[in-house]
């Protein structure tokens, strides 16, 4: 009976760390304006995130700029192995740039991110890794709306929006993470 009450106590405190880091991630990622897609992309770095605020942030950002680079691929890969009209190809390549932007914003947030610490100039870094990642936002908004023509082919509007609406998504959810670190 002892040794059943002490595997349980053992059990309990091995799982409790995760389980506190599991449900700081879901409570913070309720915050978000999509919660289910932040939950699922953050989750499985629950161990590497625990109950860190900053580090919830940077994984968030890490998550964004890898997703991001990725959608910048696979938009390349496929304006080259895909006929388009000319109106695509000039969307193609606006958007190529927007996602390149986004790319390099997100980077900058990262680094700036990595080295920022309570001080006198907290709040300024802070505020320059907000509108960079608010920067990315909105490139990958310029991107989508590159494909607004009801001209242009359905399928390479459903493929373009699908992979960048998902980016967008991430740098939003990356965005509010940043702005509950930077509130303290």
């Amino acid at each position: 009976m002892c040794q059943a009450i002490l595997a349980l106590i053992i059990l309990s405190l091995a799982i409790s760390p995760t389980s506190s880091n599991t449900q700081f991630i879901h409570k913070s990622c309720n915050t978000t304006l999509y919660p289910e897609i932040c939950y699922s992309y953050l989750s499985r770095f629950a161990t590497r995130i625990g109950t860190s605020p900053r580090l919830l942030a940077q994984t968030a950002l890490a998550a964004t700029l890898s997703n991001t680079r990725s959608t910048l691929k696979k938009l390349k890969t496929y304006s080259k192995t895909h006929k388009l009209t000319r109106r695509e190809m000039g969307a193609f390549k606006d958007c190529l740039e927007e996602i390149d932007d986004s790319a390099y914003e997100l980077h900058k947030s990262m680094v700036e991110m990595g080295k920022v610490r309570p001080g006198p100039d907290f709040l300024f870094d802070m505020n320059s890794i907000e509108t960079w990642v608010s920067g990315a936002l909105t490139d990958d908004d310029t991107c989508i709306d590159g494909f607004s023509d009801p001209s242009m082919n359905g399928e390479v509007k459903t493929m373009v929006r699908e992979h960048v609406l998902t980016i967008a998504h991430l740098a939003s959810i990356a965005l509010t993470f940043v702005n509950h670190y930077a509130k303290g």
